[in-house]
């Protein structure tokens, strides 16, 4: 026999475990809603995020991107990495995906599989699934019907060197080709002058939208925003310091302008510019956005044994075994705690019978076996984030 009497661990000592789990006390506020679609979806956590190439021109040196996938040319759906569209197809279903973000990398610098990319997204999941892309290549103004006729809903530009005129017949001819144009760029600290002269030069673009993001210092990119004197704004952030005043003082003319208001760095008013203008925030593409998408893929896909924690993570309970007896080890845990073999698994590659974590809690300290509560990320991979040891032994 393997398990003993159940004396079980209280209810207090279960509530306290899962407090040592939590690490993000709340999500940031809905999307505005006068937002492009791309925007307000992915702030909803819906979209997938289709990662086409690893290939581009490398011109930008606050480039996040990190060694895994700079100048890769693979395909990732999230976190999963993709061999072919049917894939990518199961991990739109696996998060019940409401749209696609196509990135790179440059998505132009493989054009044809984007294209087919919109095109089997919109074939599997009709008219409605809403697709936008990233580039900064000012590409072939021809190329503006394929991707429109393939479906691409809408497309953000990417101005290299902030230099905004190279890119202006391109962007009237995806506006003339019916897709949603706009241009999104990070907010770079020394680039003040620049940026409010991009502002400027917008009026005459037939854009919907400007996306500003708060510049993000990553691994990718360290080295070279250390050699532009650039720090992190706060310890909790990777946004770099002076990036979120200065694209704030930037959404505030546009916002004066649009209202007939005195502009609160010169008191001048402006004419309105015509576009709608979005500072987006580190903290929330990641406690926002990427926890969305985590909850939501996490609540298609969890098991009856796991617990969608407020994290995004799910939560089980293990117990360690060899794969000759967890057949036996799933019987007893049945007969003695009353729980139907349905609410346990069997994972094969790390060799452990997942229950749900009370079951855990209740069995550590009468089996003769290796016992934990562990947590992981609802993705493809299932990244292990945290493992908890209910007992002395161990695997």
């Amino acid at each position: 026999m393997i398990i003993g009497s159940i004396n079980g661990l209280s209810k207090t000592h279960r509530r306290t475990r899962m407090t040592v789990l939590h690490q993000i006390s709340e999500i940031p506020d809905s999307p505005d809603m006068s937002d492009c679609e791309g925007c307000i979806q992915c702030q909803m956590g819906s979209k997938l995020v289709l990662f086409i190439t690893g290939h581009c021109h490398w011109r930008c040196d606050y480039c996040p991107l990190s060694e895994t996938r700079r100048e890769i040319d693979f395909m990732y759906a999230n976190e999963r990495p993709c061999e072919n569209f049917d894939e990518v197809i199961e991990e739109a279903r696996a998060m019940r995906a409401t749209g696609a973000g196509i990135t790179g990398g440059d998505p132009l610098m493989a054009k044809d599989r984007s294209i087919e990319g919109i095109r089997r997204l919109k074939e599997e999941f009709g008219a409605d699934f809403h697709i936008h892309m990233y580039t900064s290549i000012p590409f072939k103004s021809q190329w503006a019907k394929d991707f429109a006729e393939a479906g691409l809903d809408e497309i953000r530009f990417h101005f290299l060197d902030l230099s905004s005129m190279e890119y202006k017949e391109i962007i009237q001819a995806c506006s003339e080709a019916g897709i949603l144009t706009g241009v999104e760029l990070p907010c770079e600290p020394d680039k003040e002058e620049e940026l409010f002269q991009i502002i400027e030069d917008l009026r005459d673009f037939d854009v919907g939208f400007m996306n500003l993001n708060e510049l993000e210092i990553t691994v990718g990119n360290h080295d070279n925003m250390e050699l532009r004197g650039f720090n992190l704004s706060t310890e909790i952030t990777a946004g770099a310091e002076g990036s979120s005043e200065l694209a704030q003082s930037i959404r505030d003319r546009v916002m004066a302008a649009s209202i007939g208001a005195p502009d609160p760095i010169d008191g001048v008013k402006r004419d309105p510019y015509g576009f709608h203008l979005k500072y987006c925030t580190s903290v929330y593409k990641d406690a926002g956005q990427m926890r969305r998408r985590f909850l939501r893929r996490g609540e298609a896909t969890i098991s009856p044994h796991e617990t969608l924690s407020e994290d995004a993570t799910l939560i089980f309970g293990a117990i360690y075994t060899e794969e000759n007896l967890h057949e036996s080890w799933i019987s007893e845990i049945s007969e003695f705690t009353g729980l139907p073999p349905r609410f346990m698994h069997f994972d094969t590659e790390k060799g452990r019978i997942e229950v749900p974590v009370p079951v855990a809690d209740q069995i550590a300290s009468e089996v003769a076996a290796p016992v934990a509560i562990v947590e992981v990320t609802p993705t493809f991979k299932r990244t292990e984030v945290m493992l908890v040891w209910l007992n002395e032994l161990r695997p």
